[in-house]
Order: C-alpha cells, then structure tokens, then sequence
C-alpha cells in the first residue's frame, strides 16, 4: 500500500546501522555517500525485485543501496535483511511506547480486548525483530566471508536466514490477525497505526525471504 511504501523509505535511511547493537562480529555494512547507482544494478535490482510478491515496496526501499550490492545477490539480500530488520526494530519501539501510555481503544470488555491484542502485538512485533536482525547477522557474516565461504557455510547460513525470516512473519501475522479480530484496527486509530506498519514490514520480510 502507498503509506507503507512511504514508510520504508523513511526507515531505510537507517538501515545499514541495524547491527550496531548486535555481537562486535561482523561489523556493519556502512553505505558510501549517496551516488547515482550504475544502469545495471538498477536493472539488477528490477529483476530481483520482480520474483518478489511486492515489487514495488522492494525496488523502493533498496534502490538507495543500489550502489553497493550493484548485481550480487549476497549483498542484496544483506541489504533487503538489514532494511527489514531496522523496520522491524522501529515499529517495535513504537508499539511498546503506545503500549506503556496505555494506549487502548476504549471501555469495557471489547475495549479490554482491544487492549490486551495492542499489548499482544507488542510482544510479537518484539520477537519478531528479534528474529529478523538474527537473519541479518546471519547475511552479514555471509557476505564479510565472501567467497571463502565454502557451500556448507553458504547453505546453513541462507537455511537459518529463511527460518528466523518465516519465524517473523508469523510473529507479525500473529499481530494482524490480533487487531482485526478484535476489530481494533477498524476502531481505534492506534491499532490502526500499528495494523498498517505491521502490514508494510509482513511486505519487507516477504520480499527479504524471497530475496534470500
């Protein structure tokens, strides 16, 4: 949807620094200065993009890492791995904020229920971040090995990568299935908030899979 294509690109400029807090090995992935990114990473990047099932949420928020992951496949999938986690993260910290000003959609035992799946889809939305920076760690170490990395190191890294990915999604479906059948998202403009950045990052972590 438009407002979550709109909020990745706003995430992705933080992106690149999702592994700052994460064990000293391997270290972030820094992007240069802003460049214009050669024709064939860009093509690189449509074609990739299109085997995903939001291509236009997937061109947008890693085209501004165009220039670094240029045709290789590793690297953008560390890219699509670490724009995700960085999401992730965010909405997080946004839904635990909502949660500790005891935002809720209003009285009574509907209004509990509301409650309680907002508090809910802060627990959820916390794993699943959890589980997607663990992918891009995982990507991270893929790519600063380089091709050192023999086919067994290759495929236990991509396999742990597309489980904590899978892992996520349903931690944020989890959170989606939550306040819609409590009819919080259709109520309360939190749960709302929440139901389109949960909706916007199941996007990401869908495409960081498919990428992966």
């Amino acid at each position: 949807m438009a407002s979550a294509a709109t909020f990745l690109l706003i995430i992705a400029a933080a992106a690149w620094t999702s592994l700052t807090d994460a064990a000293p090995s391997p270290p972030p992935f820094v992007p240069p200065p802003p460049c214009a990114p050669p024709q064939s990473a860009v093509a690189f990047l449509r074609a990739r993009c299109a085997t995903t099932l939001y291509a236009v949420a997937c061109y947008e928020s890693l085209l501004p890492y165009a220039c670094i992951f240029q045709t290789s496949h590793v690297k953008l999938a560390r890219a699509a791995g670490d724009v995700n986690a960085a999401w992730l993260r965010s909405i997080s910290k946004r839904v635990k904020e909502l949660v500790a000003r005891g935002a809720a959609g209003g009285g009574g035992t509907a209004g509990g229920a509301k409650s309680a799946a907002l508090r809910d889809c802060a627990s959820t939305v916390s794993s699943a971040a959890g589980l997607a920076k663990q992918s891009a760690a995982e990507l991270a170490k893929l790519d600063v090995a380089g091709t050192t990395a023999g086919r067994s190191q290759v495929r236990w890294a991509i396999s742990n990568a597309q489980t904590w990915l899978s892992a996520s999604m349903t931690n944020e479906a989890t959170c989606a299935d939550g306040l819609a059948d409590t009819g919080a998202a259709a109520s309360s403009p939190v749960a709302r908030e929440v139901m389109v950045a949960v909706v916007g990052t199941k996007e990401l972590t869908s495409n960081t899979l498919a990428l992966v």
